[in-house]
C-alpha cells in the first residue's frame, strides 16, 4: 500500500482520541543550529498547551488493526474497515517531513493492538527512540501507551515522550465488561500507579541534583512531564456525575494532568448494544467545564453534581447551576469577600477575582471599576454587592431568575464543537479566566 494511502486510513483512525493536548514542555529551540524539530513555533493549529500556545501535532495511529473487540470503537476485531499498518520507519520519515515544511510541531501516536500489548509498545517506542537518538528530534511527543504492557516498557516509553497517555475509555468496570471485555480498570491504575512513581522519582532527582553545590552535575534524567487518560462519553448509561467522579478520583490518586471527555460517535455497522444517537454536543462542552471548576475553583463533585441532580444542566454552565441552586450564599460582597467565595460567583474567573482583590485594597469598587475589567456586568449583578449596588432580596428569590440566563436554541445547539473543546476552550479560559 502507498505511504500516502496509508497515511490516509490511519490519521482519520486517530481522529477519535481526544487526549493529544500538549504538555508544555520545554525543550531546547532547534534554532540554536543543533537537532531538529522544537515545541514552539506556530503551525496547523491541532492543541493548545497549558499557557495558550497553539502546538501543531501529526496525529496517527502505527496501525488500525487490532486484537480487542471494543463495541464503540471503528477499529475493533470485527469491524470490517480497511486495515494498514505503517513501520516504526515510515512514522519518522512522515514526522520529519511533515515538521520541515511547517506543517507540525509534534507527533501524537497510537496504535491499535497487533500481536499482544509487549509487541506493540515496542514498536511504538521505536519510532520515539528514531526520533529522539538517530534524528535529535526536539519537538512533542506524546505516546499513547497500554495497560497491559510491562511496567518496563511504559518506563521506556516515558524516556523519550514529554507526555503519555492510557486511555480508561469508560467509568465503571460494569461498562467495560459490556462494551470492552479485554479492558480492566484495575490494569489501568496499576499503570498509571507506576508512570506517577516514575515522574515522581524523576523530579525527585532532579530537585536533587540542583542542591549538589561545587561539583559537576551529572545529567538529571529524563521523563515525561505528565500523563493524561480519556473518558467516552454518552457510549453506555453513566451519569455525569459517575464521569465526574472518576475523573476527580484520577486526579486526586494518580496526579494526572487531564481527563479528556470524548463524546460517543456512531460508526460505520456498530453492534446493537449500542446507543443508536450520540449525546448532544453541548455535553461533552459542560464536563469540560466542570472539569476546570474541580481543578482550579475548589468545587467537589456533589456540588457540581449532587444525588438530586446526577447529570449537568445542559442549559446553564455549572458553577451558574450550582449558584441558582445555593442562592442563600448571595449576594456577596466583592470588597469584603474572600479569594474562595469570589471564585464562585458566575462570570468571575480566577484572573478577575485576582484583579478585584488587588484593586480593593485602594479603594471600595464600584460596578464600573468591574465594567473596566470587562466583567459580564449582567451575569454577577444577582449575585454580588459593591459600593454602589446591592440587589433586592427578590430578585435572588425570583424563580424567573434562571429564565434570564437561559441561551436562545442556536447559542445551545452550536455552543461548541466537540473535537475542539479539548483545545480551544481551555485556551480561552486560560486567556480570559472567565468562568
Amino acid at each position: 500500500m502507498e505511504l500516502m494511502r496509508k497515511l490516509e486510513i490511519l490519521a482519520d483512525a486517530a481522529k477519535y482520541d481526544a487526549s493529544c493536548a500538549s504538555s508544555g514542555a520545554q525543550r531546547k529551540d532547534s534554532r540554536t543550529g543543533k537537532g531538529v524539530g522544537s515545541t514552539g513555533g506556530m503551525g496547523i493549529c491541532h492543541s493548545y498547551t497549558p499557557d495558550g500556545r497553539c502546538v501543531s501535532l501529526l496525529k496517527v495511529l502505527l496501525t488500525n488493526s487490532c486484537l480487542y473487540d471494543c463495541h464503540y470503537c471503528i477499529n475493533r476485531r470485527s469491524s470490517d474497515v480497511q486495515r494498514a499498518r505503517f513501520t516504526p520507519e515510515e512514522v519518522v520519515q512522515l514526522t520529519l517531513d511533515f515538521y520541515k515544511r511547517n506543517y507540525i510541531e509534534g507527533l501524537f501516536l497510537s496504535s491499535g493492538i497487533v500481536r499482544n500489548a509487549d509487541h506493540t509498545m515496542e514498536q511504538v517506542i521505536e519510532v520515539a527512540r528514531q526520533l529522539r537518538e538517530v534524528h535529535d528530534f526536539r519537538g512533542y511527543i506524546h505516546l499513547k501507551t497500554i495497560p497491559e504492557a510491562s511496567q518496563a516498557l511504559i518506563d521506556k516509553a516515558g524516556t523519550y515522550a514529554d507526555r503519555i497517555s492510557i486511555n480508561i475509555e469508560l467509568p465503571t468496570q460494569a461498562s467495560l465488561d459490556q462494551l470492552a471485555p479485554e479492558k480492566n480498570i484495575a490494569n489501568t491504575k496499576v499503570a498509571m500507579n507506576g508512570i506517577r512513581a516514575r515522574i515522581d522519582e524523576v523530579q525527585d532527582a532532579r530537585k536533587q541534583a540542583r542542591r549538589i553545590m561545587g561539583r559537576p552535575r551529572a545529567k538529571p534524567p529524563t521523563f515525561a512531564t505528565g500523563q493524561s487518560t480519556q473518558m467516552i462519553v454518552g457510549a453506555d448509561t453513566s451519569s455525569d456525575s459517575v464521569v465526574l467522579h472518576r475523573a476527580d478520583e484520577l486526579y486526586r490518586d494518580h496526579r494526572l494532568r487531564r481527563v479528556y471527555y470524548g463524546g460517543f460517535s456512531p460508526i460505520p455497522a456498530p453492534s446493537v448494544i449500542l446507543p443508536i444517537k450520540p449525546p448532544p454536543l453541548v455535553r461533552e462542552h459542560r464536563l469540560y467545564q466542570a472539569d476546570w471548576l474541580l481543578r482550579f475553583y475548589g468545587f467537589g463533585v456533589s456540588e457540581l453534581v449532587p444525588q438530586s441532580h446526577p447529570d449537568l444542566d445542559l442549559e446553564l454552565d455549572p458553577k451558574l447551576s450550582w449558584a441558582l441552586r445555593n442562592r442563600a450564599l448571595f449576594p456577596v460582597d466583592i470588597n469584603r469577600a474572600p479569594r474562595d467565595l469570589l471564585w464562585r460567583v458566575p462570570g468571575l474567573g480566577t484572573v478577575n477575582v485576582e484583579r478585584i482583590l488587588s484593586a480593593r485594597r485602594f479603594s471600595r469598587l464600584h460596578l464600573a471599576d468591574l465594567q473596566r475589567m470587562r466583567v459580564s456586568l449582567k451575569k454577577v449583578m444577582p449575585f454580588i454587592m459593591t459600593a454602589d449596588h446591592r440587589p433586592r432580596v427578590a430578585t435572588l428569590e425570583n424563580d424567573h431568575l434562571r429564565l434570564q440566563f437561559l441561551p436562545g436554541p442556536r447559542q445551545l445547539e452550536f455552543d461548541f464543537n466537540p473535537k475542539a473543546s479539548a483545545t480551544a476552550a481551555d485556551a480561552l479560559m486560560v486567556r480570559s479566566g472567565q468562568l
